[in-house]
């Protein structure tokens, strides 16, 4: 492997790749080209090692190591029994495959990682007459099998376990939303941890975590134990620690607000025990109140927020979006207000029109980022009524 210049293809959710390219190009990736819920780019191992570590809108990172066409099952197999596996793993590791099919000519996924996974055994056990272990839960090594039609990837991926999974949620909240969503929407929102940030409706604490963590400059990974990347053949473990120690020392202190309101006292319980997990008591505050009885206690402010979804949690969809629309109004002027839904018509129940308006999917359900303005004075809202938003 050219660890000098890898060639590396980072996957991310519909609607989030300009914030990671923008990360991306931030960390120092070159040749950074945006693709449909991927990024692509190009660094040296350091540079792989940085955005592992860093990266908040990233989900996998993977390094793709061989690519070739099989028209049918038995060249697939004799190409892959062909390739130099023992370059990547130990006969002595454990290896997990995963796979994304997208070809007629092939059967479903789990057949060909089957295939992928007899042909890496045959190779192992031809060369050095010994044979490795599949684990599926923890593997060493983890490889991904990508065919588009007759096209086959195979990549190394470097994290393991994918990205969202930062280590700090211990506990879940009815419908809690995924960490990297989470980030892409405080980025697409403009949080950059100057000011204060609000979530009203807070459920499990993640959009506050990650605000804090954006916030104070943390890497997203702080907490993370291990990535896969530290099994391979040519980890280098003081350039990482070199690594870790350079953006450790870009935390800084934040001096703003970061609040949470729930009613429902098991998901504050929640959000406290995540809170705590990330060490963040001192700057985020949790607390009982209901949004449509409080009002604007924090200047300036930026409130982003996760209404609960009638999918999974049952609520009175056009009097819970009017209250909300209302409570901007009345309560929030002078805000900033972003919220997610899935429920298409969701801003014109809320009753202000939005100045921006992002399509997003919350894991299958595709979504709406809308952006509210408030202004003080009736005067301005009106002029806000006839502005077009993004569609």
């Amino acid at each position: 492997m050219d660890t000098e210049n890898l060639k590396i293809q980072i996957k991310t959710f519909f609607g989030l790749e300009e914030v990671l390219a923008e990360e991306i190009k931030k960390l120092g990736g070159t040749n950074v080209e945006i693709k449909n819920r991927a990024v692509n780019c190009e660094g040296d191992l350091g540079f792989l090692y940085k955005i592992n570590y860093s990266a908040r809108t990233a989900l996998k990172i993977m390094i793709p190591v061989l690519t070739f066409k099989a028209w049918d099952e038995s060249r697939f197999y004799d190409k892959l029994f062909a390739f130099p596996w023992d370059e990547y793993m130990d006969v002595d590791q454990t290896f997990a495959i995963d796979a994304t099919v997208y070809s007629d000519r092939f059967r479903h996924s789990q057949f060909m990682s089957q295939k992928m996974k007899d042909a890496i055994v045959d190779y192992f056990k031809f060369k050095h007459r010994k044979r490795p272990n599949v684990d599926t839960q923890d593997p060493d090594i983890k490889f991904h099998l990508h065919i588009d039609r007759e096209l086959v990837t195979i990549s190394l991926d470097s994290a393991g376990d994918p990205l969202f999974k930062r280590g700090y949620r211990k506990e879940q909240g009815e419908a809690p939303i995924n960490e990297v969503l989470a980030s892409g929407m405080l980025q697409l929102a403009g949080w950059d941890g100057k000011g204060n940030f609000l979530d009203p409706m807070c459920g499990s604490g993640t959009l506050l975590i990650e605000a804090a963590m954006i916030a104070m400059d943390l890497p997203a990974q702080i907490f993370r134990k291990k990535f896969a990347f530290q099994n391979w053949k040519n980890y280098d473990a003081e350039l990482f620690q070199k690594i870790k120690e350079v953006r450790i020392n870009r935390v800084k202190e934040f001096t703003g607000k970061i609040v949470g309101y729930d009613i429902d006292s098991q998901m504050l319980n929640a959000a406290h025990i995540n809170v705590e997990a990330a060490e963040m008591e001192d700057v985020i505050d949790v607390r009982r109140q209901d949004f449509f009885e409080s009002k604007k206690e924090l200047f300036p402010l930026l409130m982003v927020f996760n209404p609960p979804y009638d999918e999974r949690i049952e609520i009175y969809d056009d009097e819970f979006y009017k209250k909300i629309g209302d409570t901007f109004k009345k309560n929030y002027p002078n805000t900033l207000a972003w919220l997610i839904s899935s429920d298409l018509d969701a801003a014109k129940k809320v009753g202000l029109r939005p100045s921006r308006r992002i399509k997003l999917f919350n894991g299958k359900l595709e979504c709406r980022f809308l952006q509210f303005e408030m202004y003080e004075g009736t005067k301005k809202i009106h002029k806000l009524e006839g502005r077009e938003g993004d569609s």
